[in-house]
């Protein structure tokens, strides 16, 4: 993450995400595929490392493998195969919505987990137990745990959308977009930008 001020000298907390060059690998139709929707590529794959059926996908639109596709529903600018699609399509004070994968954390407990409190004070005989979760159940009615129980378990490394982020600044001969606060993710990871 990094800053920027405004017109009025606020200085406004923002991440800058590389956005494009975006490819148009496939363009699917009512007709055809039962829905309408375009294909987008981004990033760059290895000849070797690429499947057969997709080199022949990738040949279909005159472009280099790419190392991740994404589908896109009411796609408001007319595409064809092939074409690129850059930071251009959005407009500074645009707001989007960012998809991505969060921050793995691995097995955590219920205080970072959930944000218990723990048992209480270490005194009356307890040992090592400030930050363990206590009574999980019922007694002999209903002689199980209720699904959903907030317990230990694995956190982070999930989807996680954030809504209505403001496009702050666009930089269209780096393909670069500067969005007001943070997006999901450690560094270099890659998102999804949605209008």
């Amino acid at each position: 993450m990094t800053s920027t001020f405004n017109a009025d000298g606020k200085n406004i907390p923002c991440t800058i995400v590389q956005a494009g060059p975006c490819v148009v690998t496939q363009v699917k139709t009512e007709d055809k595929d039962g829905y309408s929707a375009i294909q987008l590529g981004f990033g760059e794959r290895k000849e070797k490392n690429t499947p057969a059926p997709m080199k022949g996908h990738f040949k279909k639109a005159k472009t280099t493998p790419k190392s991740r596709l994404v589908e896109f529903k009411n796609f408001e600018i007319d595409v064809k195969l092939g074409d690129q699609v850059g930071v251009d399509i959005f407009t500074e004070g645009d707001f989007l919505s960012v998809v991505g994968t969060s921050k793995g954390k691995g097995f955590q407990g219920v205080v970072k987990r959930h944000g218990f409190a723990g048992v209480g004070q270490s005194t009356h005989g307890q040992h090592d137990r400030a930050r363990a979760p206590g009574s999980l159940g019922a007694s002999s009615f209903p002689s199980r745990v209720f699904k959903g129980m907030r317990m230990a378990g694995q956190m982070g490394n999930g989807r996680v959308t954030i809504e209505n982020i403001e496009v702050v600044k666009i930089l269209p001969e780096q393909s670069l977009i500067v969005l007001k606060g943070s997006v999901p993710g450690p560094k270099g990871s890659i998102i999804i930008l949605e209008k």
